[in-house]
């Protein structure tokens, strides 16, 4: 069986673009409060994931325009850490998804003045300094799951699963009972997959 710690380490890897990591963000935040875990958000790209994949021409012409608010995410993990990603993350977010935002540069600047990061940053939407930062995280949340799943990827002390997948945002003992079962999962090492249709879409209160 694989060591899961007492304290476990859970990385949820996110595109700020994409619903699903929203969803599964905020379930493990909730989870935060009432599982000792140590829980840090990291990005990953939708841009990098879907480049060389045959996509339809509105979704690939979505992560074009995220491109930006991308290399702004990226800015802000390798230049100010964690807690200012996670801080960027939230703020970038909840335009995005709750108030249905999709003027990604325009999130990407006032994400920033919420989360007290420089304004400069914003200007990062059109360089490519941070690319390769971008794509190195992206490398690291994707190598031990593949190129083949999408995100949100949640990480448990090294074990990690593409998913989970919700709809909804699970609360309280529920929302850590969840968080139980993919430990549990995480715990078995010949465990691949879990998965059914999708019959719901993303709610975001």
């Amino acid at each position: 069986m694989t060591e899961i710690a007492a304290k476990p380490v859970v990385d949820v890897y996110v595109d700020p673009m994409c619903p699903f990591a929203w969803i599964t963000s905020r379930w493990a935040l909730e989870v935060a409060q009432h599982r000792e875990l140590e829980l840090t958000f990291k990005l990953m790209s939708l841009y990098l994931l879907n480049k060389d994949r045959d996509i339809d021409d509105d979704y690939r012409a979505k992560i074009e325009r995220s491109r930006g608010i991308g290399r702004v995410a990226a800015a802000v993990q390798a230049d100010h850490g964690p807690e200012a990603f996670a801080a960027f993350y939230t703020a970038a977010g909840t335009r995005i998804h709750n108030q249905r935002n999709k003027d990604f540069d325009a999130v990407a600047a006032e994400a920033l003045a919420e989360a007290g990061l420089p304004a400069a940053l914003a200007q990062v939407v059109t360089s490519t300094d941070h690319d390769a930062a971008l794509a190195a995280s992206h490398q690291a949340g994707m190598e031990p799951v593949g190129d083949d799943v999408g995100t949100p990827t949640l990480h448990v002390d090294g074990v990690a699963f593409f998913g989970p997948v919700l709809t909804r945002v699970p609360r309280g003992e529920e929302a850590a009972g969840l968080f139980d079962a993919a430990v549990a999962l995480a715990r078995y090492p010949y465990f691949y997959e879990l998965k059914r249709s999708r019959t719901t879409d993303p709610v975001f209160d």
